[in-house]
């Protein structure tokens, strides 16, 4: 049973870190690595608007619906590209608040945060690997479609609209940090060893897998590890480039 849940989790991981390389990416070649964190706290948001306003009903409709206006809002932030980091960040940061001030009410409100901040991967049930994977893998058919067939505006708007399809399924799973772990840490060590998508994610998979064995060995914080050991492989992998 318990080496179930690790396989399970370590599946999950897999695919997690395969999309969400390519979406890291990109935004970091955009230069608006903000982006990321700011559009799945929105997507946290809207689960924690449907957890106290619907008692949990209508949740991932919510979730998505505020990670496409935190998205719409970033894109047209672009027009003003000098100052668009900065108020990327507010965003967020508005976003964040915004969760807390909801789950302040709710009696089960700080455990509720600690889940949409860092979700522990371990107790993901094995058929939503299955539903992320076959959901995951479409989106994936789409970016390819997107890159081959689309320009300009159009392509513009595909991406953000799959970027905020992909942040909703996997904050819900795994929480915001994890996310941007996720996001940033094995795309950004690519870009500075000059690999591509491939290297990428085998990367950030064997961090994750370590992460996880970490996590199940030492009964640590599974969501708290991946963090930690993705952000801190390419805090070396940085330090290593400007030494």
């Amino acid at each position: 049973m318990i080496w179930d849940l690790f396989l399970s989790s370590f599946l999950l991981s897999v695919v997690l870190v395969g999309i969400h390389a390519y979406f890291g990416r990109e935004i970091i070649r955009r230069g608006i690595i903000f982006a990321d964190i700011a559009v799945a706290q929105f997507s946290a948001l809207g689960l924690a608007l449907s957890l106290t306003l619907f008692h949990g009903r209508g949740s991932y409709l919510l979730s998505l619906s505020l990670a496409l206006l935190a998205s719409l809002l970033i894109a047209l932030s672009q027009r003003l590209r000098e100052h668009s980091e900065a108020f990327i960040g507010l965003l967020y940061a508005l976003g964040f608040s915004a969760l807390f001030l909801l789950l302040s009410r709710s009696p089960h409100g700080v455990e509720e945060i600690k889940r949409l901040t860092a979700g522990d991967i371990l107790f993901v049930p094995f058929q939503e690997v299955v539903k992320t994977t076959f959901i995951y893998s479409f989106i994936g058919a789409l970016l390819y479609l997107r890159e081959r067939f689309l320009r300009g505006l159009l392509s513009e708007f595909s991406f953000f609209s799959l970027f905020s399809l992909t942040l909703a399924s996997s904050v819900s799973l795994v929480g915001v940090l994890v996310v941007f772990s996720l996001l940033v840490a094995p795309a950004l060590v690519s870009l500075l060893l000059g690999k591509g998508l491939i290297f990428s994610w085998v990367w950030g998979t064997l961090l994750s897998l370590l992460a996880l064995s970490a996590s199940f060995n030492l009964d640590l914080p599974t969501g708290y590890s991946l963090v930690f050991l993705q952000a801190l492989g390419g805090f070396l992998v940085f330090l290593f480039k400007i030494r």
